[in-house]
């Protein structure tokens, strides 16, 4: 019987393991069948969602150690896996639009608006940074349009509204990927930028898209809170603190001032807006420089009206300005003003330099300025315009400007050096416009020697600058305007110079019954005769010499008056080229003192001068003499006054102001308007009574010239010398009379450079291109 029951427990066993075996079997049958037929074995991924999140409220619940940051726990993990379920399930199960059950769970539960509470709270230590990782990846991988959803957008707002607040935090990086995430979502829809800006409801347009969105508002935080309350009592008590404590969204961030400029309505700073723009000013260059193209970006996105006054509304010009000053303020005051005033335009997209601490402080002022300027060039009109208004009357007016009016003579140099590269900088229509307004004023009425009422007081100051007592001061304030002048802006060079002659009151008024075209005929052939017979023109050139051969496309040049055009050109550059004395030139022997450089440096000069007024609607002829300004005395001008008058003491000037001053003058006689040129470049114009032009100024210094060079011994041995040392060809030694010599020497290279700028700029009539110019030149020579 025993034996009996042992085989029947033994058949029985047998038969179970038959049974499970069989069962084991059949699964795997079942699978491999599955596998064959191409169906993927059922996975719940709700099912697995909801484990993972559990995981994560549960590790609240049981852990007491306040020590172990979220890096090593299993907190990044589930993390990881809910994002990858959530993107499997899109990309696998859902059709386009619709949500699936796992995104309906996360919205349903507010899961974004818990994580948020607890990346605030920062348990475990490293949580912030964790959240800020999976809101970023969850932007970036789901191409569903989430930020739609109240219950995300309004946690990517709390997000926000947290950043910004620590200089060189330990997650700027998450911090930047996360913004850059929001950033890109603001670029494929525009619209979401004032959602995100200004917390707009999106209930009623998510209505149609998901039952998640119908969840109440009151319970956004009671979870993340409810976890919290979990902790142990010592972190339990930081928490109740962190409650009590003032609202973060009220509090600006460090270096963060409020811009008394602005006219926008108070604002909470911390915002996308405030976030990307203490990034922008991280230590870390990568960080800085990829916040400022998502800012960039966001500007460029909101064009239009609505969006661009949202942007404004949000203080960024008033922090731009701010920024500006700051920089600023970095700045070494000791720094020299030659070394201020020798550094190019800088783009804010280059590194900066570590080596020299003062020079990398003006290059990062440099390249915020620069980076202001890409805004307002890629900003709406609206943004544009506050930004460059905010720039000039938040730091021009309230910061620079009372460097440039102070009495210490080192502090003018620097401010005036400082001023100078930042006209080279600024590039920016907008901006340029208010720099040219600061310096310059917008008064565009003509001057009166004896209005001191009406006057900008920068740009006087600025004037009297080129003459000032102190040869440095006036050679960097001559430097400034010759930036000025480069500038592709009309209103410089017709404040400065040409609406004091649109009314051409230098010209002398014919008498009675007499046109101006046959005076004019008349004194150019009565002049003509008079410099032939002047000692000081006996020298000449073939008939054959200086014939131009072209006239400028889209440049505006000077009517004829005269019949024989070629014959005019002749006698132009002839008058200057023998205008200093054959006693007071170089040997002609010497190789470098031919004008053949001066010809191509004047035509590229005018070739660039002439694109930028290409739009200006300059007129091609003079304006007619009329009765009404007969009576009117002519004014040259402060700034031609300052400048003729300077001229008149080139022979006792330093040699580096007269090259300044003669480069300015030049600069001047470039532009292609009919009055300048004719006030500037033609030596056969009939002055009224009292009037000077810029050749009679010349010819007055060349008789004072011919009387000292007379009391010289050797002069031309001596001039020749100094030439050479000038050029590096000998070494230095004492000469006497050096201050004479080298005025003569830049005299005699200033009528060379005006005869070549009145031969580019004076071409016939036969229709040539002004690129043909040079081969003319040659052949004619």
């Amino acid at each position: 019987g025993i034996v009996q029951g042992s085989a029947d427990r033994i058949t029985e066993g047998n038969r179970d393991s038959a049974g499970v075996g069989g069962a084991m079997l059949g699964r795997l049958g079942a699978f491999l069948q599955q596998a064959v037929e191409g169906h993927e074995p059922t996975i719940d991924l709700l099912a697995s969602f909801i484990e993972h999140w559990k995981g994560i409220t549960q590790y609240y619940i049981e852990t007491t150690d306040e020590k172990i940051t979220a890096r090593h726990t299993d907190i990044p993990w589930r993390l990881k896996q809910m994002l990858d379920i959530l993107v499997y399930e899109e990309k696998q199960h859902q059709p386009k639009g619709e949500t699936g059950p796992c995104l309906e769970y996360l919205l349903q539960h507010k899961i974004l608006e818990t994580l948020c509470t607890l990346g605030r709270a920062e348990y475990p230590p490293g949580m912030r940074q964790q959240v800020l990782l999976f809101f970023s990846r969850v932007l970036a991988q789901m191409q569903h349009p989430l930020l739609h959803y109240l219950n995300v957008h309004r946690p990517v707002q709390k997000l926000i509204r947290l950043g910004g607040v620590t200089l060189a935090s330990s997650t700027e990086k998450e911090e930047l990927q996360f913004l850059t995430s929001v950033c890109t979502k603001i670029k494929q829809d525009p619209s979401l930028l004032s959602h995100i800006l200004e917390g707009k409801n999106l209930l009623a347009a998510a209505k149609n898209s998901s039952p998640a969105v119908f969840v109440e508002e009151e319970a956004g935080n009671s979870v993340g809170e409810h976890l919290l309350s979990t902790q142990s009592p010592s972190e339990s008590t930081k928490q109740s603190q962190a409650q009590t404590s003032p609202d973060l969204s009220n509090v600006p961030p460090p270096g963060v001032h409020s811009c008394e400029s602005s006219s926008s309505p108070a604002k909470p700073e911390n915002n996308l807006i405030s976030f990307l723009m203490q990034l922008c000013c991280s230590e870390k260059s990568r960080i800085a420089l990829k916040a400022r193209e998502n800012l960039l970006l966001l500007v460029s996105v909101a064009q239009d009206t609505e969006s661009a006054r949202l942007i404004e509304s949000n203080a960024l010009s008033c922090l731009l300005t701010d920024h500006l000053c700051e920089f600023y303020r970095a700045i070494p005051a000791s720094m020299p003003p030659m070394e201020i005033s020798m550094l190019q335009p800088v783009s804010w997209r280059s590194s900066r330099d570590p080596g020299n601490s003062s020079v990398a402080a003006l290059e990062e002022f440099l390249l915020w300025m620069d980076y202001c300027g890409e805004l307002v060039r890629e900003a709406h009109t609206v943004v544009s315009k506050a930004i460059a208004k905010a720039i000039v009357d938040g730091f021009f007016h309230k910061v620079l400007l009372a460097q440039l009016l102070q009495m210490s003579e080192f502090g003018i140099l620097n401010a005036t050096a400082i001023l100078s590269v930042l006209v080279r900088q600024i590039s920016a229509p907008a901006l340029l416009e208010q720099l040219v307004f600061f310096i310059l004023g917008t008064e565009r009425q003509p001057e009166a020697a004896t209005d001191l009422h009406h006057r900008h007081p920068l740009r006087d100051l600025l004037i009297e600058h080129c003459n000032h007592l102190s040869d440095e001061i006036s050679i960097a304030t001559l430097r400034l305007f010759e930036e000025l002048l480069r500038k592709p802006h009309e209103h410089i060079v017709y404040n400065l110079v040409l609406r004091n002659l649109e009314s051409r009151g230098y010209v002398a008024r014919p008498s009675v019954g007499q046109d101006e075209s046959n005076m004019l005929e008349l004194e150019h052939y009565q002049d003509t005769e008079e410099l032939e017979e002047d000692p000081y023109f006996t020298d000449g050139f073939p008939d054959t010499s200086f014939l131009a051969c072209s006239k400028v496309s889209q440049c505006p040049r000077p009517a004829p008056v005269k019949p024989d055009r070629k014959a005019e050109t002749n006698q132009i550059v002839n008058s200057f080229l023998c205008l200093v004395p054959d006693e007071a030139k170089t040997p002609q022997s010497f190789e470098d003192a031919g004008y053949d450089t001066y010809v191509h440096d004047a035509l590229e000069l005018f070739r660039e001068c002439c694109t930028n007024v290409s739009t200006w609607n300059w007129p091609q002829t003079l304006r007619p003499l009329e009765a009404s300004d007969m009576e009117a005395k002519f004014y040259e001008g402060h700034f031609l006054k300052v400048l003729f008058d300077r001229m008149l003491g080139i022979l006792d000037q330093p040699y580096e102001l007269n090259l300044q001053l003669t480069s300015v003058l030049s600069k001047l006689a470039l532009f292609p308007h009919p009055h300048i040129h004719e006030y500037l470049l033609d030596p056969y114009i009939s002055l009224a009574p009292g009037c000077r032009s810029l050749f009679s100024l010349l010819v007055r210094v060349i008789g004072d010239l011919m009387q000292r060079i007379q009391r010289v011994f050797h002069f031309s041995a001596k001039l020749l010398l100094v030439r050479k040392q000038l050029l590096g060809l000998v070494s230095e030694e004492l000469i006497d009379h050096l201050t004479l010599l080298k005025g003569v020497l830049v005299l005699e290279e200033f009528c060379k450079e005006l005869a070549a700028v009145a031969f580019v700029k004076f071409p016939p009539e036969d229709g040539s291109s002004i690129l043909q110019m040079d081969t003319c030149h040659k052949e004619a020579t």
